[in-house]
């Protein structure tokens, strides 16, 4: 019987992915037997997840890289097409939030740091969307595959603080629909494209806003865990099904939408 959500043999590089979501995403791919791309700027740590592929069994490629530098990203796309001769998916998961596009409550609203902000707009949005036209590229020339770009909830929903990171994933929420629908224009289903769209997870980035250091919540993570019905922060290995699915054969009438992981944090009004 056809395993729908195989995906043996596939070559699929993933940004971010010396991050922690992006090792759980990595995992996830290597699971459902996939050929993983570890890219990301720490050259010791995308080493490491790649050879923890490798010593298990799978296929790995450490690629480093920064999403904003095109060179670097043609440089990557060399090395995989030279050793693994196709690309057949993306994920792309390099993003976050930056302490300069942070708006704390005392500050002046009309006062904004547009730097801070723009800052956190490229390396969500814009480092979306180089890695996809370089990498795309090569999915179409490869006879096609799916990119899965990481929204989030503040693309939905105002969270206080972070204006520029929750500008740069509403921008990826309408570059995952305007692109999914050119690439079905042009490649008809051969190319898909969707978002998935976490919640609440403990990553660098937000460490300091939701916890205390000492174990604790700050009073932001005590709010964001009273607004989440079931009641906790998510897990990353988590996301790895939804990932999954959308990379696979399983989703193959799926395109230019987005996937919520959130334990019901956009669904709950707070009453």
């Amino acid at each position: 019987m056809d395993n729908d959500f195989s995906l043996k043999g596939k070559v699929i590089l993933v940004t971010g992915g010396t991050g922690i979501l992006g090792y759980a995403f990595i995992k996830a791919l290597f699971n459902a037997g996939a050929i993983v791309g570890v890219l990301g700027r720490n050259e010791a740590k995308a080493n490491e997840r790649a050879n923890e592929i490798i010593d298990a069994g799978g296929q790995a490629i450490a690629l480093i890289a920064d999403v904003l530098n095109k060179e670097q990203l043609e440089e990557c796309r060399k090395k995989v097409l030279d050793k693994f001769g196709k690309i057949d998916g993306l994920v792309n998961a390099a993003g976050g939030n930056v302490p300069e596009a942070v708006l704390q409550p005392e500050d002046d609203i009309f006062s904004i740091n547009i730097g801070g902000m723009k800052k956190a707009m490229d390396v969500n949005l814009w480092g979306t969307v180089l890695p996809t036209l370089l990498f795309g590229k090569s999915i179409a020339e490869s006879g096609g595959g799916t990119i899965v770009n990481i929204s989030s909830v503040s693309a939905e929903r105002t969270l206080t603080k972070v204006l520029g990171y929750s500008m740069g994933k509403a921008a990826v929420e309408s570059f995952t629909k305007w692109f999914a629908v050119e690439l079905a224009n042009r490649y008809g289903d051969r190319i898909r494209m969707n978002a998935i769209m976490p919640g609440f997870f403990i990553t660098e980035q937000n460490r300091m806003l939701l916890t205390d250091g000492s174990g604790g919540l700050t009073q932001r993570g005590k709010s964001v865990i009273k607004q989440t019905p079931f009641k906790r922060f998510g897990e990353p290995s988590e996301l790895g099904g939804a990932l999954v699915w959308l990379m696979s054969d399983a989703s193959k009438f799926v395109t230019g939408t987005t996937i919520t992981v959130d334990g019901g944090f956009t669904a709950f009004s707070g009453v």
